[in-house]
């Protein structure tokens, strides 16, 4: 039990916050308790085919192919490849992050993970389309130049700056991610 409570103490809490809202102002709660429903079932909908097309990856892609193009050594190709992988993403941005750790087990290189997720953030190539039809192709091109450059600087930077230690908390904590699932 003591378990339980402490995997989903998050879930727990906001379940009594909801709780406590809806004994003290009805009106709000039930605001708030529809909220909640509707995303949950957002998350619904984009969480299980984002969790199948994990296992796909991590059953189909071996080590040794990821760590070729995204690892240490990929240079460039890996950097494409983490934005390729980031623009063409669908869902939200917290479906980034199990893909994330999956790279990070599969051993791809810190700084292409922290590209894959800025571009999975604000290069999405369906929303580039409407930003080009709405605001015009000239601006669509100037935002998207200044944020592969605003992403790849960022990405460069962030694993510069972190420790050694640092980052091989980040790998340790995605294997943990990954032995979690099983």
């Amino acid at each position: 039990m003591r378990r339980f409570v402490k995997r989903y103490r998050v879930f727990l809490s906001l379940a009594a916050v909801n709780l406590a809202i809806i004994l003290i102002w009805p009106e709000i709660g039930m605001k708030s308790l529809d909220l909640t429903r509707i995303n949950l079932i957002d998350m619904l909908s984009v969480i299980p085919p984002i969790f199948i097309l994990l296992g796909l990856l991590d059953v189909w892609v071996k080590r040794e192919t990821m760590v070729r193009f995204m690892g240490e050594g990929s240079g460039f190709i890996g950097v494409l490849l983490a934005f390729f992988i980031g623009s063409a993403a669908a869902g939200p941005l917290y479906g980034a992050f199990p893909v994330a750790g999956v790279l990070l087990k599969k051993g791809s290189k810190l700084s292409n993970v922290f590209i894959m997720i800025g571009a999975w953030s604000t290069t999405k190539i369906p929303l580039l389309l409407f930003e080009a039809s709405a605001l015009g192709i000239k601006f669509t091109i100037i935002r998207l130049l200044l944020d592969v450059v605003g992403i790849a600087a960022i990405a460069y930077f962030t694993e510069k700056i972190l420790s050694q230690e640092e980052r091989m908390e980040i790998y340790a904590n995605s294997l943990k991610m990954s032995d979690a699932r099983k």
